[in-house]
């Protein structure tokens, strides 16, 4: 772990030719890795972890390759994209400068990073699809396609019961009432759902329950969660990163603001670099050989008081903010990781 935050740290890497980063490893040792990603352009650098992770991978030298959804081709059975190379700074405006577009194969590749943030749609599944069509020679896929396709982030944490609270998913929505009669105080939200969209709080007698339920499952069509209401929200929600099973030793446990009932960063919610718990850890190494077994490398955890609510697989956040505050360097931890797997 290094002993001064990522942003003091890249302020003292001076810059070399064609790239802003002092490399940390020889030229030998240089990887290509493609990133596809939500368009760099709309990207806060200050706060984004997939910048975090491309700055760790320019340190050591290896070459950035990113792409679009819109970029994505395949001709036959071949999975290719126009790819620009990036280099990127340390400086957060601009954060990068990009190359000339070249149409790539995803086998010239020795790793793509998959960090188009959810929501997980129809096109969100296509792209998973061009992704898993990487032929003769597959890249290192962070994290695999399949397992994003598998496993949707609030439901795949009800493959740990021993780690959750009383959830119930349903469509019907007289269950779902019936959950919250039986456990008084309920979050209610949809499964598809991120950054705090639609989730509602309610209890046993709640006038506008009905509504609630209708409004989620869209009067039957769709899925909803009822989980237990965790009073422990009020101390945060915990952000547990997992690199290759295992558990960076600081959480962000991201504390609600004001009245709302909701820790999420993007609803107002304050985040508190802390260290992993005994019972914080013990969830870890209930969930990590599931994760290893099914090729997730980088994954979140979210857990509110001793309690795992959601495993997030898609593109999961927080490095910034836990390296600004505990000193750790959690995208050389992935770079380790992935370089590991190479090797």
């Amino acid at each position: 772990m290094r002993e001064t935050g990522t942003n003091e740290y890249l302020q003292r890497v001076p810059p070399i030719a064609r790239a802003p980063f002092l490399p940390e490893r020889t030229l030998q040792t240089m990887r290509k890795i493609g990133v596809l990603m939500d368009p760099a352009e709309r990207i806060r650098p200050a706060k984004d972890t997939t910048v975090a992770i491309m700055r760790a991978a320019a340190r050591r030298g290896h070459a950035l390759w990113v792409c679009h959804p819109a970029d994505l081709v395949l001709d036959g059975g071949r999975a290719q994209a126009r790819f620009r190379p990036f280099d990127v700074h340390a400086e957060d405006s601009p954060w990068f400068t990009p190359g000339t577009a070249q149409l790539l194969a995803l086998d010239e590749l020795d790793v793509l990073l998959l960090r188009k943030d959810p929501p997980v749609d129809t096109a969100f599944l296509h792209e998973l699809l061009w992704a898993s069509m990487a032929s003769p020679r597959r890249p290192l896929l962070v994290n695999d396609p399949a397992a994003l396709r598998d496993c949707n982030e609030k439901l795949f944490a009800l493959h740990f019961p021993q780690c959750c609270p009383p959830t119930r998913v349903a469509r019907d929505a007289a269950a779902l009432r019936s959950f919250v009669a039986e456990q008084d105080r309920c979050v209610l939200k949809p499964i598809d759902g991120m950054a705090g969209r639609s989730i509602f709080l309610s209890q046993r007698g709640d006038p506008n329950l009905n509504v609630i339920l209708e409004t989620l499952t869209d009067n039957g069509r769709q899925f909803a969660l009822a989980q237990r209401f965790i009073p422990e929200i009020s101390a945060g929600d915990k952000r547990i990163l997992m690199v290759d099973g295992e558990p960076v030793p600081f959480c962000l446990a991201r504390i609600p603001a004001g009245e709302d009932f909701r820790g999420n960063l993007a609803r107002g919610g304050r985040g508190v670099a802390q260290p992993l718990s005994e019972r914080d850890r013990w969830i870890c190494a209930q969930v990590a050989p599931e994760l290893k077994r099914r090729g997730l490398l980088f994954v979140g955890l979210d857990v509110i008081g001793d309690w795992l609510t959601e495993i997030n697989v898609t593109s999961p956040t927080g490095v910034v903010d836990i390296d600004a505050q505990a000193g750790t360097d959690i995208g050389a931890l992935l770079l380790d990781a992935i370089e590991s797997r190479l090797a």
